[in-house]
């Protein structure tokens, strides 16, 4: 084994062992079983353990400590910079051909999707959208994904922070109303906003998982509502957009 370095962060590589210690056999572990994990006593480990969550990465109902979703921000720079694009950009220039529509594909920053992919076939926005281009999570069908995606508590803070400001006579800006309409996402497994963001643009969503079924990211197609009917998109243009997102999948558990 290769001795540490005069740099080398001890504490820094204790707390990622803290949380290397957490993974799908041991999602939920008492401080014994991670001060064992880690080969930390277990003063040690209670520390990291309460330091990840006073910082949101981790939780405890008291007895047992697990990992929040949070942790996931941990690895979106090198999502939103290599991997996931990387992945996704085929898929996305094959469904707009398919469909002749713009694809797009986001992740959840705070209260926002953020743009980390994107196919344009044609200028449907009076804004102009680039990669790292954000918009409010709560009136976009990839923000509504994302945050059906969330956990009870996490979906909870997100309310918590919204500011839900109409953007079109046709925005949900009722909390109680937004959290329903998430349920129905989450149940349906895709969401459809129509002339919600920018009034005549609708768009529909679906969920990108990774191999733990995690939602991690999600694909849209957008057009203008003139083009389709709510009936139409449904029967056209989602078989194709569930498609697509399930061969994202697919590649991001080959990784």
């Amino acid at each position: 084994m290769t001795e540490p370095t005069t740099d080398y962060v001890q504490s820094l590589a204790r707390g990622l062992a803290v949380i290397r210690a957490f993974d799908a056999a041991h999602p939920r572990q008492t401080l014994s079983d991670v001060a064992k994990a880690t080969d930390l006593t277990r003063a040690t480990a209670r520390r990291f353990l309460l330091t990840l969550t006073e910082l949101g990465y981790v939780r405890s109902d008291g007895s047992l400590f697990s990992l929040t979703p949070k942790v996931l921000e941990l690895g979106y720079s090198y999502l939103s910079s290599l991997t996931l694009p990387d992945v996704a950009r085929p898929h996305l220039e094959a469904l707009a051909k398919r469909v002749n529509e713009s694809t797009s594909v986001s992740i959840l920053d705070g209260t926002d999707v953020v743009y980390v992919a994107r196919v344009p076939v044609s200028r449907i926005m009076t804004v102009s959208i680039t990669i790292g281009t954000r918009f409010p999570a709560y009136a976009t069908s990839m923000g509504r994904v994302l945050l059906a995606g969330l956990s009870g508590d996490d979906l909870d803070a997100y309310l918590a922070d919204a500011d839900l400001r109409p953007l079109t006579v046709r925005t949900i800006s009722s909390k109680d109303v937004l959290r329903k309409e998430i349920s129905r996402v989450r149940a349906a497994g895709f969401c459809v906003v129509d002339s919600e963001l920018e009034q005549g643009l609708r768009s529909l969503a679906a969920p990108i998982r990774d191999h733990d079924g995690t939602v991690v990211a999600a694909v849209n197609i957008s057009t203008q509502s003139s083009r389709y009917t709510a009936t139409e998109v449904r029967k056209n243009l989602l078989p194709a957009l569930l498609a697509t997102a399930d061969a994202i999948h697919v590649d991001l558990t080959r990784l």
